[in-house]
């Protein structure tokens, strides 16, 4: 049952107990932390997402951490309020595509020599990237080389794997990434072999999708409870004063600046073309915690001619208590895509790109879907609308089949627990249970974040 998750306080703390008692053993944070009677964390995300994973990660390690826990690096809102002072605002290196980062350059490299400089000074005992692999692996090399191999250099982990199993040659670079990744964190159950057997050391930890299952109270093993999923939209629709009878659909353009100004007109002019064939038609959109899009979505959706409810993008509790009140949902690929399997709500996933950008997309990718629900269950059960063919006729036909062809609507539905439990059975036949010194544990099942906080304490960087 999901109470399984979390290991109860007790059982922590007669884990560290038991830890602290063993002999140290050299290249554990665990045990450079106990020396030095702190913990230093230096950790950087560069969107929304790795924000959201970075925070829960930072609460989980200060929870179990024998000492005082201190932070430093970049992030955003949430990392904030787990008492991260970042360098300079997240959104400046939340850039997507190859063509699009052009403009940019110079400015990413310099916030890499300056969030190098500050790794420097914090000397941190572990250094923790989420996501954002341009970013974070030039910043991972250039630390590596200032610290020339010195023995006292900090454990290096990588949290969310690159995709390096979309990508024609994609494996063959892992080897690369041992050079200056000593852990790498991943989040879809295949991932962690393919590394290790690559030479770079993994964990599958589990997807952050886990996480929230366990938040919303839904369990993994089970299908999840319709009547409360019909609580929480009717609970929605009173707060926003939507009326019982509204057809609200659910709009996710992004997180990034660039891709929420070039997919958000496209999802407007979708519904437009459905306006007249649905019942007062509502519209909610989760708006990303950077102040640039806020104002943006404000000033867009002024001009729509029916109701736009904004909520924040970052609150779990909004988020899903929208998507539980909406018929369906045009969602930018993405994190989201695997939230709206988990609220079973049907969608459409989009996706637009420079055409150099999308060149390169199709000259190297090696599979045929770009959402990950397809992805683990290699099958087309979300409709993808991408680059191109991503206009808005056609996302408006494909979103229309979605809304009211019930075959269509079912199959995504039905899907939602298998998804789950593809990402669970992995850590439910592991029992919690993923390196020597917590197998004590082994009869608990832990959250991806417990998880993810165990790994960068417990594992021996040599």
């Amino acid at each position: 049952m999901l109470s399984r998750w979390v290991a109860a306080a007790g059982r922590q703390q007669g884990l560290l107990a038991r830890l602290r008692a063993r002999a140290y053993s050299y290249g554990r944070v665990f045990d450079a932390a106990s020396r030095d009677g702190e913990l230093r964390l230096f950790v950087v995300a560069g969107e929304v997402s790795g924000d959201s994973l970075a925070s829960r990660l930072m609460a989980s390690i200060r929870e179990l951490s024998p000492v005082p826990v201190r932070f430093a690096g970049v992030g955003g809102e949430l990392m904030c309020k787990e008492g991260l002072q970042s360098l300079f605002p997240m959104e400046e290196i939340a850039i997507m595509g190859l063509w699009e980062l052009l403009p940019h350059i110079y400015n990413v490299k310099r916030k890499i020599e300056n969030t190098v400089d500050a790794a420097m000074l914090f000397q941190p005992h572990a250094v923790v990237t989420i996501d954002s692999k341009g970013f974070s692996f030039c910043l991972l090399q250039q630390l590596k080389c200032r610290y020339n191999q010195k023995v006292d250099s900090p454990l290096h982990v990588h949290y969310v794997a690159p995709s390096f199993w979309a990508w024609k040659g994609g494996e063959s670079r892992l080897s690369k990434l041992h050079n200056f990744v000593d852990h790498m964190l991943c989040i879809l159950p295949f991932e962690h072999e393919i590394c290790r057997l690559n030479g770079l050391p993994a964990t599958y930890v589990g997807h952050p999708l886990l996480d929230d299952a366990a938040v919303l109270k839904v369990d993994p093993e089970l299908s999840s409870d319709k009547s409360m999923h019909q609580e929480s939209g009717e609970a929605f629709r009173l707060e926003h004063k939507l009326s019982p009878d509204a057809t609200i659909l659910t709009m996710l353009p992004g997180s990034r600046m660039q891709e929420v100004a070039r997919m958000l007109p496209i999802f407007l002019r979708t519904v437009q073309h459905l306006s007249h064939t649905l019942n007062e038609l509502s519209l909610v959109i989760p708006v990303a915690p950077h102040r640039d899009v806020r104002n943006y979505v404000e000033n867009v959706v002024r001009s729509v001619p029916f109701p736009v409810v904004l909520i924040p993008g970052g609150s779990l509790e909004k988020r899903y208590g929208a998507f539980n009140a909406s018929k369906a949902a045009l969602c930018t690929s993405g994190t989201a895509v695997m939230e709206l399997m988990l609220a079973k709500l049907p969608c459409v996933v989009a996706y637009q790109a420079h055409f150099i950008t999308e060149c390169f997309i199709h000259l190297r990718k090696k599979i045929n879907f770009i959402s990950l629900p397809n992805i683990l269950l290699n099958s087309p059960i979300v409709p993808e609308i991408l680059f191109r063919a991503c206009t808005d006729k056609n996302l408006a036909a494909e979103l229309s089949e979605v809304i009211f062809n019930d075959e269509v609507r079912q199959r995504q539905v039905g899907s939602a627990d298998r998804m789950l439990q593809v990402l669970y059975e992995p850590i439910k036949q592991r029992g919690g249970s993923f390196v020597d010194e917590v197998r004590s544990l082994s009869s608990s099942v832990h959250s991806p974040s417990t998880i993810a906080a165990l790994t960068v304490l417990y594992t021996d960087k040599s």
